[in-house]
This record gives structure tokens, C-alpha cells and sequence, in this order.
């Protein structure tokens, strides 16, 4: 069995510099990185060696920086009625997360009555308000770079997104959200749990969460059975779900689609790495729907995702947090593959001008020129407006700090071997390579059929 991968991705910051170390490792090297306009965004992945006392000695120079969700936890924004079918699949608990357990039954109490409240004021004007611009969907697996490429298109004025507000409580948003943000957004945490993107509540997030609340059919229900990948499995293939908890997904995100129109008439622009499983199901829903597919490179997506899983699961599990010798480093593998070999089927029955395919060594190297492309496939009208807007951004994320790992040469070989398909279908080299691709970024496009 490979050895357990080295990653930290927590960010160690050095007490006298902002340069990113890593934990339990040695130092990166100081070579300065070539320059880009996305500088910091861009993948830093050292390798080196160092003897037991030099990495003493470094870890007694650094201090552990952990964006925590505080008090929130994914199962906050639930009804009583999703809170039962939630408790229903007996997720671990342990006596040191009690106070997790304790404070769900009151929040969904709270959201029940919030929900109904909102119902009797918006609900039949919801329900016949009509969607005239089916939604664009942004997809990817897990960090892919989904969030960043959503970032930069939530900046077009035409589209609108789901807000941490609105997909932490989609029960009763039209109701509560200009009640209660206003003066609630010094409480939320300044980063991601995972990396160190901002957090407000306005931040565009994946929809996936509140279809979780909505539903309780999500990969995310991982965090609460860290042992079991039942629940990721059944949210990635719905072939294992009865249908009428398929059916309850459906109108779920109809809801959700049709609460945010009615909300603002603008085009939905929605991101979850979960819809990359369930495209055919989505043009059923949204036949004039258009979508963007983000690739990176397989070993980057498979460290950065084990990293995203074992954080997620210690904010939000009420077990022990059983993370290690649980066979995470297997099961993402397993369902990238899966994802894959799903997305490769599902594609070709797409037509050209509904379907583009982004690689994110692209989008940070040249995100003006790589948005232009997508713009002009998918036909999403002008990009001048769009392109003025994100200077702040893009000036902004020049320092933005990256997660860094150490590489087990072990796991580089065997998701190299396990992967194959995925490296040469985006002409990605094994990590370590004299002529590294993700170094060479090629122009985003989409593969002919």
C-alpha cells in the first residue's frame, strides 16, 4: 500500500515572511517562480529533502494559519423534514462534536418556520415565474479550478450567481437575506477552510450546497460519513438512487433556478463539480442550457481534492474525524476516473455551440484571452464589458497565496497509471517531467468529437 501523501495546504506562514511553507517539510525552494499575471494562483509544487533537525528547526519558525467555518456547518441551512431524512443515514457521532448534533435541531426549527413564512409571502409568485434564459453551468471536478472561472464570469453584469447566503439557506432567502447580511458578515470567516479564498456572503459558491440542504443528495454528504462513500457514490451516479429521491433533487434545483430568477431576471450562472456526473439529466431540465467544462492537471486535482476532503470533514463531521486509513487517496481516484469516462460519453451528444472546454493553467496565465474564447464558442455576446470589469480582480489576485504540497513519489506514479486517459486527453505530463505541461499552457479549446 502506498505510503500516506504529505500535504498540507493549511498554508504554514513564516513569522518573519508571507511566503507559504509546508507543513511537517522542508522549505520550498527560493528560485523566484517565472512571472505571470496570475502570479500566486499558478500551481507551486516542491520537491526536496531534508534532514530531520533542518525541518525541525523550520517548523519551530513557522505558525499553522486554519480558516475555520466557526460556528456554520453545511447542515445549518436544513428543515426539520431534511434534518430527519439527514440523521435517517446515521452519520458517526462522537461525545466532542455533541455540541455540533445539539445545535441542528433548533437551526432547523428555525429555518421550518422561516421557509413557511416565505412561502406564504413569495410562494405562488415563484411558482409562476418563468425561466427564460436557461442556466450556464460550470463544471469541473473538484478543484479544478471551478471556483476561480466562476469568480471571473460572475463579474459579466448579464449573469447572476448564488450567494454563500443564499445557498447556505435556500429554504428562505427571498425572505431573510437583505434582513440579515447587512449586519452579519463580520461573523463569517476570512477564508475557505481549504485555501484562502475570501469569504463574504455574496461570494459565489457552488450550487451543490444548497441542493444538499434542499435535498440531501450530495457528494457532500461525505463529511458527515467519512468511512462510508456510500453517499458521495449515490450523489455521482443517480443509477443507484430510487427514483424519487432523484425526482426530489429535480425539483430541488428547479426551486432553487426559479427563486433566484425570480429574484433578478438576469441568466443563472451556476458551478458545482458534481453536474460534470449528470449532464444528459440537466439538458432534460434546461434544454437551452450551456455549459463550461474546466480541466487541470490530474495529480494537481488529486492532491488539492484529498487536501479540500480532509478539511471539509473536520468542520463539518460529528464523528471523530476517521480521515486517515479511510481510503480517500483510493476513492478519488476511482471517481475521477468515473467522472471521466462519464463526461468523455455525455459530450458528444452536445452540440458544438453548447459545450467549451477551459484548461486552468490557461485561465491563470491568460485570463483575458482564455474568457474571450469561451465567450465566442459559446456565443454569450460581447466581452468588452466583462474584460474592463475584472482588472481590479486580476490585479487583487496576484497575491493570492496557494496551498503547497510535497509530492509522494509512490501516489505520482500510481494516479499517473491509474489515470492515463485523462493526461493524454489534455496532453498533461506526468508530474516531475523534465517538460511539464502544466507548465506550457496550450489554448483552451474544445477536443473534436
Amino acid at each position: 500500500m502506498p505510503r500516506q501523501l504529505l500535504e498540507t495546504g493549511d498554508g504554514l506562514i513564516s513569522s518573519g515572511s508571507s511566503q507559504s511553507l509546508l507543513e511537517d517539510g522542508p522549505k520550498p525552494s527560493s528560485q523566484s517562480p517565472s512571472q505571470s499575471p496570475f502570479q500566486g494562483i499558478k500551481s507551486q509544487v516542491t520537491e526536496s529533502q531534508s534532514t530531520t533537525s533542518t525541518m525541525a528547526s523550520q517548523k519551530s519558525k513557522t505558525r499553522l494559519v486554519r480558516n475555520s467555518q466557526g460556528g456554520f456547518m453545511l447542515w445549518h441551512g436544513m428543515k426539520l423534514s431534511g434534518l430527519a431524512r439527514f440523521l435517517k443515514t446515521k452519520p458517526p457521532i462522537h461525545w466532542t462534536r455533541l455540541h455540533r448534533l445539539l445545535s441542528l435541531p433548533p437551526a432547523a426549527a428555525m429555518n421550518s418556520v422561516l421557509a413557511a413564512a416565505e412561502s406564504a409571502v413569495y410562494g405562488r409568485a415563484v411558482q409562476r415565474t418563468e425561466v427564460k434564459q436557461d442556466p450556464l453551468f460550470v463544471f469541473g471536478y473538484w478543484r479544478s479550478g471551478t471556483t476561480l472561472l466562476q469568480t471571473l464570469l460572475s463579474h459579466d453584469s448579464r449573469f447572476q450567481h448564488l450567494g454563500l447566503f443564499r445557498a447556505m439557506f435556500p429554504w428562505h432567502f427571498l425572505l431573510t437575506e437583505k434582513l440579515i447580511t447587512p449586519w452579519t458578515g463580520w461573523a463569517l470567516p476570512k477564508g475557505r477552510p481549504m485555501d484562502n479564498m475570501k469569504v463574504t456572503w455574496d461570494a459565489p459558491q457552488e450550487d451543490d450546497l444548497a441542493l444538499c440542504v434542499m435535498s440531501q443528495i450530495s457528494p457532500s454528504l461525505v463529511t458527515a460519513h467519512p468511512s462510508n462513500p456510500k453517499y458521495f457514490w449515490d450523489a455521482i451516479d443517480f443509477n443507484r438512487l430510487p427514483e424519487q429521491d432523484v425526482q426530489r433533487w429535480r425539483d430541488s434545483l428547479k426551486l432553487l433556478v426559479r427563486k433566484m430568477t425570480y429574484s433578478c431576471d438576469k441568466q443563472v450562472l451556476m458551478k458545482s463539480p458534481f453536474h460534470m456526473y449528470h449532464i444528459p439529466l440537466l439538458r432534460e431540465m434546461f434544454p437551452n442550457s450551456k455549459f463550461i467544462y474546466i480541466h487541470r492537471n490530474p495529480y494537481d486535482v488529486w492532491r488539492s481534492s484529498l487536501h479540500l476532503r480532509r478539511r471539509t470533514i473536520e468542520e463539518n463531521c460529528l464523528g471523530k474525524k476517521p480521515f486517515e486509513n479511510a481510503g480517500h487517496e483510493e476513492e478519488l481516484i476511482k471517481s475521477m476516473k468515473f467522472g471521466f469516462d462519464v463526461y468523455e460519453r455525455d459530450r458528444m451528444d452536445l452540440p458544438d455551440d453548447c459545450l467549451h472546454e477551459v484548461r486552468y493553467e490557461d485561465l491563470t496565465s491568460n485570463p483575458i484571452e482564455t474568457l474571450r474564447a469561451t465567450y465566442d464558442q459559446l456565443g454569450l455576446g460581447q466581452f468588452d464589458a466583462l474584460e474592463t470589469s475584472l482588472q481590479p480582480e486580476l490585479e487583487a489576485m496576484k497575491n493570492y497565496k496557494k496551498n503547497q504540497f510535497t509530492d509522494d513519489p509512490v501516489w505520482v506514479n500510481r494516479v499517473y497509471d491509474e489515470l492515463r486517459p485523462l493526461f493524454d486527453r489534455f496532453d498533461y505530463q506526468k508530474p516531475g517531467s523534465s517538460d511539464p505541461a502544466s507548465a506550457t499552457p496550450n489554448q483552451s479549446s474544445r477536443s473534436p468529437k
